[in-house]
């Protein structure tokens, strides 16, 4: 394990962010607040996430002094509309259409709070789907329902697997956590035996 000078807050109840920041090395806990997620509608749309990431952090000022918060978000853009996550099947349905045949971005920002201040930092990662069949997105969503998934997929499941011929750009910001930023928003954090 990575040591860190402070305590790790992950404020995300994501599967796939803890997965990540584990096989990263690192301990943390983890503490969700609600959170506002709007943001203006004039904000273009590759900056969405690195907003609400940073809005995310500062529902946490204050609240665990001494411990590092980290937080996350992402959006997927399809020609410059944000794709969040589906509200039901044939909402998923509808985003997978969209995407099939198409390259679209996908931006993910994480934030760190540190002694009432916040650092936001963003990627972005082209991916390149496939024409998909009906049939396939049907399969998709009925047997992985990707209902708390911006875009209505997982890279790392089976639509990911089959249908996605490239991605420019990191996986693990596709999955919804760029370690390589936030490792090196921690770097500074780390203790001198840290590794």
């Amino acid at each position: 394990m990575i040591n860190l000078a402070k305590p790790l807050i992950l404020a995300s109840n994501s599967p796939r962010r803890k997965q990540l920041l584990t096989d990263a090395g690192f301990e943390f806990s983890v503490e969700v607040l609600t959170t506002d997620e709007t943001y203006p509608e004039t904000l273009p749309a590759p900056k969405v996430a690195a907003h609400i990431s940073a809005q995310k952090a500062e529902m946490f000022r204050g609240l665990y002094p001494g411990s590092l918060v980290l937080t996350a978000d992402t959006v997927v853009v399809a020609e410059n509309h944000i794709l969040a996550k589906p509200g039901d099947a044939a909402d998923a349905f509808r985003m997978l259409k969209i995407l099939s045949g198409k390259s679209h971005v996908v931006v993910t920002a994480v934030s760190i709070l540190s002694e009432d201040i916040v650092q936001t930092v963003s990627d972005e990662a082209t991916v390149y789907f496939r024409e998909l069949e009906d049939s396939e997105i049907t399969y998709y969503i009925e047997h992985y329902k990707p209902f708390d998934k911006a875009g209505s997929y997982g890279i790392q499941e089976w639509i990911g697997m089959t249908g996605i011929e490239k991605i420019e750009g990191s996986f693990y910001t596709i999955m919804g956590l760029p370690v390589h930023k936030v490792y090196e928003l921690l770097k500074p954090h780390f203790l001198p035996t840290a590794l």
